[in-house]
This record gives structure tokens, sequence and C-alpha cells, in this order.
């Protein structure tokens, strides 16, 4: 490929466009008009206005994007994470005009994207799932009736949902009955599909991630496992490989079922299989993420692999190389940093005055000092990425890094993770995704006391 057209925005655009200069292949970058200024759009060999600031009239117009594709002589489409990504339609549709899309078929990322198909696929397989309903659940006596034969507390979840929206646990009926019509609703608003079930609750469970990746020969390796448990609303925020406190044959059992899903659809391209592992680590599939991941630098960091630069041979017709060949070496933290109130998590977008790093750290960001994050979009600044020769080590780098990095003209997590990087339950790597509300929750109540 010669040139391809990234149908993103901010720090993933500018992600990929590094791999790209670097094997000489052009870009274009696509933009609205609130994100003209941002780095990424200067570094793309070439610009495309998409449109005006709401997402709903840039970056998800996928025939305008499409279109701007084929009048820039583009071969391809690199979608990154979020927006089209998981698009099956958009992905259909760059097939359809002659492009290619640099991810999974559309067909695997239909398959994939429904949640309940998804599960069904998987338990074909052989792959473990969550207990849960088999089907949608329809109206909440039915939804009532099944919750009676799962137990209590279960997540009630939106089948065409991601990103911890359209999902909520009940502990009881009263919460179920409560909140069905408004995951409903939510779940038609935010994509399309008002299709909900159930699905156990795993108490102190932790959330780990394979890598995967297949080619057209139908090749399929994995790059080992991430552990993304710290959360808060149900989104990732600090990211590890390897996943701490995981005995080394649960880690081996955990890729190999991560294989076996990705084979179950013949995957193609860098997709993520995602586990619940409960606290006898008894791990049970929990989705599969049709694209690249944000926290995939993690896994570069231990492999020594460049993800995007995989994609885009992949999608080229090249081979991946042996399961053998891949190893990981060291230790690696992932740190989203977020224009948001480190209390509430509200947003808190407004222009960056100074933004000063601490030494030690590889930072994906879309931005630079003087920029403005606008209310329009995801307030993630950027990653920090942060490696050592094992945990304590990373562990270390990071405490110093925060120590030493400031930002001024919003309100970030940086304080949190000030304070949160050398706690107890964080360090000690023994944690579940219940490990930062409730940390949290400890901080408050010591300082009312």
């Amino acid at each position: 490929m010669k040139k391809i057209l990234i149908a993103n925005r901010g720090e993933i655009a500018r992600r990929i466009i590094r791999t790209c200069s670097r094997l000489g292949i052009e870009t274009v970058a696509i933009h609205s008009e609130a994100d003209g200024d941002l780095p990424y759009v200067n570094e793309a060999t070439e610009a495309v206005l998409i449109g005006p600031n709401p997402v709903v009239q840039s970056y998800l117009q996928a025939d305008k994007i499409i279109e701007a594709a084929k009048a820039h002589n583009a071969e391809a489409i690199h979608p990154g994470y979020g927006l089209l990504s998981e698009n099956a339609d958009f992905a259909r549709k760059v097939a359809e005009a002659g492009l290619i899309f640099i991810g999974p078929s559309a067909d695997i990322i239909e398959k994939m994207g429904d949640k309940l198909e998804s599960r069904q696929t998987m338990a074909k397989a052989g792959v473990p799932v969550v207990p849960g309903t088999v089907n949608g659940v329809a109206t909440i006596d039915e939804a009532i009736e099944e919750a009676g034969k799962i137990g209590y507390p279960l997540m009630l979840k939106a089948s065409a949902g991601g990103g911890g929206i359209g999902m909520v646990r009940c502990d009881n009926e009263q919460a179920l009955s409560q909140q069905f019509a408004s995951v409903k609703n939510r779940a038609k608003a935010y994509f399309g599909d008002d299709v909900v079930y159930l699905e156990k609750f795993i108490a102190d469970s932790r959330h780990i991630e394979v890598q995967i990746f297949g080619d057209e020969q139908g090749n399929i390796v994995h790059l080992f496992e991430r552990n993304c448990s710290v959360q808060r609303r149900n989104q990732k925020v600090i990211e590890e490989s390897p996943s701490p406190d995981l005995p080394e044959d649960v880690r081996q059992q955990l890729c190999d079922a991560a294989v076996k899903a990705a084979k179950a659809v013949s995957y193609t391209n860098a997709g993520t299989v995602e586990f619940i592992v409960d606290k006898n680590n008894e791990f049970y599939f929990l989705e599969m993420n049709t694209r690249l991941q944000v926290e995939h630098p993690v896994t570069e960091e231990v492999t020594g692999y460049d993800l995007v630069e995989w994609q885009l041979d992949v999608a080229a017709g090249g081979t991946l190389p042996s399961q053998d060949s891949i190893r990981s070496t060291g230790h690696s933290i992932e740190y989203r940093i977020y224009a948001e109130d480190p209390k509430t998590f509200f947003p808190s977008p407004g222009l960056l005055q100074t933004v000063e790093w601490g030494q030690g750290a590889r930072i994906e960001t879309g931005y630079e000092q003087g920029n403005t994050v606008t209310p329009f979009y995801d307030p993630m600044i950027s990653k920090v990425i942060i490696t050592g020769i094992d945990r304590a080590d990373a562990l270390n780098k990071s405490q110093n890094f925060f120590n030493q990095a400031s930002i001024v003209g919003v309100k970030t997590n940086l304080p949190l993770y000030r304070e949160f990087i050398g706690s107890e339950p964080f360090a000690s790597g023994a944690y579940a995704t219940s490990v930062l509300p409730e940390w949290m929750e400890k901080i408050k109540e010591e300082q009312k006391s």
C-alpha cells in the first residue's frame, strides 16, 4: 500500500501516521472543524475537512469518508478504535468501494459485535462463557423469570453494546425492574438495537484480555495477555502486561482459549479476546473486540512488535510470524490521562495551557500544549506507557513520572494516579475490577474521620 486514509482522530490517528511514515506510506487525515489544529492533521501527508463538530456529522459519516479516500487516491482505510472501527456496514462499504479495510471482514465484525451471538459461537467452540441467558430478554417479566434461574447479583447488558455503555449491575429483583427499561432505551439510543440479556455477575473478578492476530493464510497467533481490571464506570483506565498475580498455567490456558476463539470465526487482522477471571482463576469469555485496542502499546512494549505495522502487513496479504517466535519480556503499564474531575470523573474540557511530562515514559497523545480539549469527543488527553525490567521497576518509574508530570488548564486524573500507584491494593498486583472505586471510597471515609 502506498497511501491510506485514517478514519479516526487524535491519539490513534497520530499513532498510525507514525508507523506509516516510517514505512514510507502516505496518509490522509480526516478532521472536523474543531480538530483542524490538532497535531495529527499537520503530521499526515494530506488532510480533509470531513464535517462540523458533532461526531454524527463528521467522524461517523461513512459515505463521505469513503468518498474522501477515493478522491485522494487512498488504497485502504484504517479505522483506528472507536467511531466506525467495529461498524460492519462501514467495513462492507469500504470493500464494495474497492478499498482495503484494515481490520477483520464485515462478516466477522457483525458476528462478534452482537454479544449474544458471540457468546453462542464461543460456547459451541468450547470456550467457557459466563452463565446467562442464551437469547435476549424482551420483557421485564421474562427478565425476572430468567434472573431467578441465574441468581443475583447479575449484569443487565445490551447485546450490541460496548465501552461500558448499556450495562448495569442488578443486585436484586427491584434493581432489575428499575433498570430494565432504562438499559433497553440506552441500547436503542447508542447502538440502534434494544436487545438486552442477563449475565451472572462474577464477584472479585479480574478483566484479562488476550491480544490475537490472524492472517489471510489462516494463521492465528496470540501476543499474550493484558490485565485491564483498573476501571471507572466499567471503563478501563490502567492496563498492564503481563497480568500480575496470575499463575503461569492459567496464563497459558487463557492464551490458548483466545486462539481457539479466533479460529472459531476464522479471524483476520488485530483483535482482542476478553475474559473475566474469578478469584479461583476460573475464566469465562466476555467479548471479542474486532479492532486494535487503546491499550495495545503495552503489548508492543513487552513483545517488541509494532502492531500497526502488523495490521498493514496482514491487510496487504502478509504472513504472521510463528507462535514460537513471539516472546514477552519485562513489564509495561499504560495509564490513560483524561481531562476530567478526578473525584467525579466528569469531563473537564478546556485549553491545555501547560503540559509537562515526567521522564522515562512513552507518550501517545493527540494533543500538545496550546491545544483545546473540546466537549465534542472522548476527553482522553494521552496514554502514558511505562516499561520496566519487572513490575516493581515499572511501578517505581511510574511513581517518579507522575510526581513530575503536570497539566494546567483543565482538571485531570494525574493527582489520582499519584496516590493510587503506591496504594497497597494496586501495588500488590492482587486486585479485582472493584479496586479503584473501593480505594476511592476508603480514602473518602478516611478524610471524613
